[in-house]
């Protein structure tokens, strides 16, 4: 099914340059600044070979990483392994100081811990997770990267209380995973049918959870326009208070994307470098 999906959303040949990314991809990582480790000095002293990544001073691909898991610089949390893709919706979102930020699907915790070294730790965030083994990862993963002023909450973000408020939201909807995939014939044809309305009632909530003036950044990783373009058509549709705003595509420069029907919006082609991911940011202004 999936096949048939992306020839009828893209046409043959972008089709088949995304079924070619599928596969194995480079171990990436991310340096967390909350330590103050050199890491560089550990990864050249261990023999790491490595690449920078010119849109993100943190992100580093490995390039030969069959021991990145025994080094003291994983195991201590001083890196992270986080895909590139991943790395995306945080820094759209661009936390500042003494924001009240929401990440309302937050396990295992990459982007969570992305948020807090973003702003040096000094967000308050909001971390909330429904699946309670998840929640032990997420809480296991922030402490183990040094966040602070993180406030883990177990519930379905669905159901939050409207009493809470927030500058800024980051919804990494539950999706499809149809950017991820190692092989196109690994693609849950029932998943990609019931998740929809879960993506609508997630940003719906968040919609209503936004200041006025606030941002939210709705992302997957997966590159089905059902589960982005449409979602983020359909909040635009239902609430007049909601306005598009331009990713500045040109600052992460060397990332290939695939066309969108939103041009304000990111989608990202599966590579040996990249998932496929779709990244959107929205503002609330009234």
């Amino acid at each position: 099914m999936l096949e048939k999906l992306l020839y009828t959303e893209y046409g043959r040949d972008i089709a088949n340059r995304i079924i070619n990314g599928y596969g194995s991809r480079y171990t990436t990582v991310r340096i967390n600044n909350l330590h103050n480790t050199d890491v560089i000095k550990e990864l050249n002293a261990n023999s790491i070979k490595y690449k920078n990544v010119s849109w993100y001073d943190k992100a580093i691909i490995i390039e030969n990483d069959e021991k990145i898991k025994e080094l003291d610089i994983y195991k201590n949390g001083d890196i992270y392994l986080q895909s590139l893709s991943s790395m995306l919706p945080p820094l759209i979102l661009n936390p500042q100081e003494n924001e009240q930020i929401l990440d309302m699907t937050a396990a295992p915790g990459s982007k969570t811990s992305e948020i807090a070294a973003l702003a040096n730790n000094e967000v308050m965030i909001t971390a909330v997770e429904k699946n309670k083994k998840r929640l032990e990862r997420l809480k296991y993963n922030l402490d183990k990267l040094g966040v602070k002023k993180c406030q883990v909450i177990q519930a379905d973000a669905r159901h939050l209380d409207d009493y809470y408020s927030f500058d800024k939201i980051l919804l990494d909807a539950p999706c499809s995973g149809s950017g991820t995939l190692e092989n196109s014939n690994d693609f849950d044809e029932e998943l990609y049918k019931r998740i929809n309305l879960v993506q609508k009632e997630l940003i719906e909530k968040a919609v209503k959870l936004l200041k006025v003036g606030g941002e939210l950044v709705y992302s997957t990783c997966s590159i089905l326009q059902a589960e982005n373009e449409d979602i983020i058509n359909y909040i635009l549709d239902k609430y007049s208070n909601i306005e598009l705003l331009d990713i500045d595509k040109v600052e992460y420069k060397g990332i290939e994307l695939l066309p969108s029907p939103i041009k304000e919006s990111m989608k990202v082609l599966p590579s040996k470098y990249y998932e496929g991911f779709f990244v959107c940011k929205l503002k609330k202004i009234n």
